[in-house]
């Protein structure tokens, strides 16, 4: 039976066409308004979400609880953390949350204690983070590490690039300021341009990819080596030694590109990449906050996780922001959301929840193999806030389309300081934080006597959203909002009945790359007639090649030019 089909989605659909001709502001001017956040709203911790701006009543939460019911959500929650195979596609468990459990924890996975495996490899990474962060770790010419430069793409890339940020407070071990850069991009053009102002005899490079087999993440390696060799006329066993790590689930790979055992990091193939910071593809957050740091970040993590396995419903952080979820795309029928961080250090925020949610759940096919015939993942995007007021909030408020946003902000920040103007800039931030979210939900009720402006000054409010407000941004409560997240993004895939851990919408471009670069490279012939590609594609290589051709022609008469002079 599809998900539709349950007595809990028909009820839904029923309530629903009564919801949509409700107005939010008049659910704030109803008998139950002045109670409306004490009853919408849940906390656990360091964390607190007000869902009260939501279109919704206690009868949608009842509703949706049923729905959750009707769907197993505690049966799969219970599968989730038990190590069932539940990426079904890719035949593995989806572990991300072993990597955060306690020392000496207990999961067996064919009768093997994998937390052990976990903290054996945490050890390992704080034993190469204490060495560098001591100065022990010394390039090529015996100058100690200073410059540490992570490459890979996507997971590898985002969650670590994300929380560098994020943490940017958090204080790593004193007198040890490393700097860390970030290189993803294919095309060399980072790369490029960050080798250019590092020291070869100091940067350390971290390459992260699951497979060790990522053409964009090995190229940027194979373009750091070369570099080292031109800086350093040393051998190639020893600038592998000195300035390069490896994080990947295969050493057979590491070994062949070099990287000494010693020098290898870890993870397995239960962990996807998009849930794997938590892992020793955590190394660059742990460089640039230290150990202890990285490690109160997996305990944030862990607490969510205890409290998404445990709390009930009406209590369940995650549960509540995925079910709302639903209603809102399903039931409400909006299908855009934008991820509004009011703090500069969520900056890469919105980035790192776009990968996370529309590459885990932007399927279209069931657990089942049958094509669904319901909406699920919505389009993802976001700034933060106060920049995006200057930029897309104009579509949020005057547009035409139905938006949910999430407003994200800590409730304090720079008190440790004494600076009342950065103070009273956090201040300025709250309070644009909570205005905008009002008018949305509000729109010309929000401000008395708007409603009898000219028609392109009028605000139709109605937009929903969701504030989490964090007490602090640390380690900590980071790692409680990154896991609120993906146990959300688990949620709504057990309500859809799609796999979130696999991702083949983007392995057929791949191979179609590696077929086009034939032709590019010279390797296939390059007459239309002997190649298999669309008019368009055809049309597209030969314009590119025949721009490259004309392009080497001029050189070669710039050069004869020259030699003639």
């Amino acid at each position: 039976m599809s998900v539709h089909d349950t007595p809990a989605w028909k009820a839904l659909d029923d309530h629903a066409a009564t919801m949509k001709q409700t107005h939010l502001r008049d659910l704030f001017l109803g008998t139950e308004s002045t109670s409306r956040f004490d009853t919408l709203s849940v906390s656990h911790q360091h964390l607190l979400l007000d869902f009260s701006k939501q279109r919704i009543t206690q009868t949608t939460l009842s509703l949706l609880k049923a729905l959750a019911t009707d769907c197993q959500l505690d049966d799969w929650k219970a599968r989730l953390f038990s190590g069932d195979t539940i990426n079904t596609s890719e035949n593995r468990p989806a572990l991300h949350t072993a990597l955060r459990l306690p020392a000496n924890s207990e999961l067996l996975l064919d009768e093997h204690n994998i937390a052990e495996d976990v903290h054996v490899n945490l050890t390992h990474m704080g034993s190469m983070v204490e060495r560098i962060h001591a100065g022990q770790w010394r390039g090529y010419s015996g100058l100690p590490i200073d410059t540490i430069v992570n490459i890979g793409v996507g997971g590898s890339d985002l969650g670590p690039l994300m929380a560098c940020k994020a943490l940017t407070d958090a204080q790593p071990p004193a007198g040890h300021q490393l700097k860390v850069h970030f290189v993803s991009s294919m095309d060399g053009s980072q790369i490029a341009d960050l080798l250019d102002q590092l020291s070869p005899q100091t940067t350390l490079f971290i390459i992260s990819s699951k497979s060790f087999t990522t053409i964009d993440t090995l190229s940027n390696a194979n373009t750091a080596r070369q570099w080292l060799k031109s800086a350093s006329d040393v051998k190639t066993e020893l600038l592998n030694r000195r300035h390069f790590i490896g994080v990947s689930a295969s050493q057979e790979k590491m070994n062949q590109w070099g990287i000494p055992e010693n020098s290898q990091l870890n993870f397995w193939d239960w962990t996807g990449g998009r849930y794997s910071m938590w892992s020793a593809i955590g190394l660059p957050i742990a460089l640039r906050i230290g150990m202890p740091g990285f490690k109160a970040m997996l305990s944030g993590a862990h607490a969510m996780d205890e409290h998404f396995k445990t709390a009930p419903f009406e209590e369940n952080l995650p549960v509540q922001l995925g079910m709302i979820g639903v209603w809102n795309i399903n039931f409400l029928d909006i299908h855009a959301h934008a991820i509004l961080p009011y703090d500069g250090r969520l900056s890469h925020l919105p980035a790192y929840l776009e990968q996370l949610e529309m590459e885990s759940n932007g399927k279209s096919v069931s657990r089942q193999g049958k094509t669904i015939d319901y909406h699920t993942c919505p389009i993802l995007w976001g700034e933060i806030g106060p920049n995006a007021q200057h930029a897309f909030y104009q579509l949020l408020h005057q547009g035409t389309e139905s938006v949910m946003c999430d407003f994200i902000a800590p409730a304090r920040r720079y008190e440790e300081l004494d600076n009342s103007e950065l103070q009273q800039q956090h201040q300025l931030s709250l309070a644009n934080c909570l205005a905008q979210s009002r008018l949305l939900a509000l729109g010309d009720a929000a401000i008395a006597g708007n409603d009898a402006a000219p028609i392109h000054k009028r605000y139709r409010g109605n937009q929903p959203s969701t504030t989490v407000l964090i007490d602090e941004l640390t380690p900590y409560s980071f790692g409680q909002l990154i896991a609120l997240y993906e146990h959300k993004v688990f949620v709504q895939s057990v309500i859809w009945d799609i796999n979130p851990f696999d991702q083949w919408g983007v392995e057929l471009g791949k191979k179609m790359a590696t077929d086009l670069l034939k032709p590019l490279l010279k390797e296939q012939p390059t007459t239309v007639k002997e190649r298999p590609f669309d008019s368009s594609t055809e049309g597209l290589l030969s314009a590119i090649l025949q721009k490259q051709e004309l392009a080497k022609q001029d050189q070669t008469q710039a050069k004869e030019k020259g030699s003639s002079l």
